[in-house]
């Protein structure tokens, strides 16, 4: 049977990734960061050996940090992926490379196509499309995902839920368009891309239909049981960040009916059973 090895294991989607595979008889190493230094190519080549899929979840994600730190932004999502994508090349393993849909410009109001042309428009996309072109260039899978939630780690999702209980009401924007995508159905996806033949190439790993920060913010107060009235529309204005961020991230999925995978559901579909699993039971 196949031996998976998770990078980056620790993390939001790495945890459900790794838990998953256990849960279903399928052997995998889990590497968190303390457990693997990616930047160590000695390292990696011994932590890959032995390994038939890598799944690539490490990554810095402080898309604001990134403005003034992109050199170290780019030794983690670039160059420790190129190292990462010798070691799998090398090993015969496959690598499945995760990314993000801040590699793409967002400005065109439609779903973009896997093969859209690129155009980040912050650090931290610039260091993700650095890794995307290195795991590609060994024949490895690239899956961009975008406004991920999930069960172990601070998100969105679970930010609205605690202010929905400390607050009146709160103040959400509703200029910025994207894909909320729960990490337990993207980790499924995952395994399913892992163990297909579907070829070397980009696919949009985000759960379907689109909606704002205040829709999503909205749902997750409809799905708790309260009055989505209590979250307030705003702008991007009324929230400066140093990185500025796509206005509309939305992701087309034909990548995976050419390859003969279903995509992810419904985004709505995902959240309710979020919320009633994880979310609903500890409040």
């Amino acid at each position: 049977m196949t031996r998976w090895l998770v990078t980056g294991a620790g993390g939001m989607l790495g945890t459900d990734l790794t838990a998953l595979l256990r849960e279903t008889g399928r052997p995998v190493t889990a590497a968190a960061r303390a457990d693997l230094d990616l930047a160590d190519a000695g390292a990696v080549a011994e932590a890959v050996r032995g390994h038939g899929v890598v799944v690539n979840c490490a990554a810095w994600t402080a898309v604001d940090a990134a403005e003034t730190a992109e050199d170290a932004a780019l030794a983690i999502n670039g160059t420790a992926v190129e190292g990462l994508a010798r070691a799998c090349a090398e090993a015969g393993a496959a690598l499945i490379q995760i990314s993000t849909d801040y590699v793409l410009p967002g400005d065109d109001p439609s779903p973009a196509r896997e093969d859209a042309p690129t155009g980040p428009v912050n650090a931290y996309g610039r260091t993700k499309l650095a890794g995307e072109r290195a795991a590609l260039a060994v024949g490895g899978r690239v899956v961009r995902t975008a406004w991920l939630y999930g069960a172990h780690g601070p998100n969105f999702v679970a930010t609205m839920a605690r202010l929905a209980a400390e607050r009146d009401t709160v103040d959400v924007v509703a200029d910025q368009h994207g894909q909320p995508t729960w990490t337990a159905d993207l980790a499924e996806l995952l395994v399913r891309l892992g163990e297909s033949a579907a070829p070397s190439g980009v696919y949009h790993g985000t759960n379907a239909g689109s909606t704002t920060w205040h829709g999503l913010a909205s749902a997750v107060f409809e799905g708790l049981g309260l009055d989505p009235g209590r979250v307030r529309p705003t702008t991007s204005e009324a929230f400066p960040r140093p990185a500025r961020r796509p206005a509309y991230s939305v992701l087309g999925h034909d990548a995976w009916t050419a390859a003969g995978l279903a995509p992810l559901r419904d985004w709505r579909e995902a959240l309710a059973e979020h919320l009633a699993k994880d979310v609903i039971p500890t409040r």
